[in-house]
């Protein structure tokens, strides 16, 4: 991937975080129960994978496999990056934010568990759409 791509999706992530940031004020999701919070995250799985899906599924001479691994990384560590700058250094959570924004916690992990077996299943399928042409 070139580096004017990688600039992008950090960009577009960091947009992402910004925006979840402020819609999630004035305590960053903690006035919401756990029961609403869990609905929340559970509700952004199907949008954040139909996303990646769409860009993977169009992407142009690439493993899929491998875009799905850049994605994981860009949605999951510069998101924990900045959680841990707002969370744990300014609100002063420290690597406890972990557990108290378990909600965030998540997200750090769930893209490297949908993303790179649906890059696989992509790469695949196009590799057996390419031999039956």
């Amino acid at each position: 991937m070139r580096l004017r791509n990688h600039l992008k999706i950090l960009i577009a992530v960091t947009i992402a975080w910004v925006l979840f940031l402020l819609a999630g004020l004035p305590d960053y999701y903690q006035q919401y129960s756990t029961r609403f919070m869990v609905l929340f995250d559970a509700a952004l799985l199907l949008p954040l994978w139909l996303v990646v899906f769409l860009l993977l599924r169009y992407a142009r001479r690439r493993s899929r496999f491998v875009l799905s691994l850049w994605y994981s990384f860009y949605i999951a560590v510069p998101l924990m990056l900045y959680d841990y700058l707002y969370c744990g250094i300014y609100l002063g959570h420290g690597l406890g934010f972990f557990g108290i924004f378990w909600y965030l916690t998540v997200y750090y992990i769930i893209p490297w568990i949908i993303l790179p077996p649906t890059g696989l299943w992509l790469d695949r399928r196009m590799c057996s759409e390419n031999e039956s042409a």
